[in-house]
């Protein structure tokens, strides 16, 4: 039976909270760096967030192949948003 796993946005660092300065606007898809049916190992970059000052790599949290995309490049997100589905190996 195949394992569909979620990847969200995770939560942003503690030290945004305090300090914020690279945390500034809106967080959206910079660049997405897979396509459905794409095979991935723990740790490839999935997508890139950017945060106006920042990017950020999201990395695949197991190996598996691609299920969906659930966001496009510029879209605007929030912390917990489902970003693609990985089918786990």
């Amino acid at each position: 039976m195949t394992r569909i796993i979620d990847v969200l946005l995770p939560v942003t660092p503690e030290c945004w909270e305090s300090c914020g300065a690279c945390a500034s606007g809106d967080l959206r898809i910079d660049d997405i760096r897979v396509l459905p049916g794409d095979r991935v190992e723990r740790d490839d970059t999935l997508l890139v967030v950017e945060t106006g000052k920042v990017a950020l790599d999201i990395p695949a949290p197991c190996a598996g192949r691609v299920h969906s995309l659930c966001v496009a490049a510029g879209d605007t997100i929030f912390t917990g948003q489902r970003l693609l589905r990985l089918e786990a190996a």
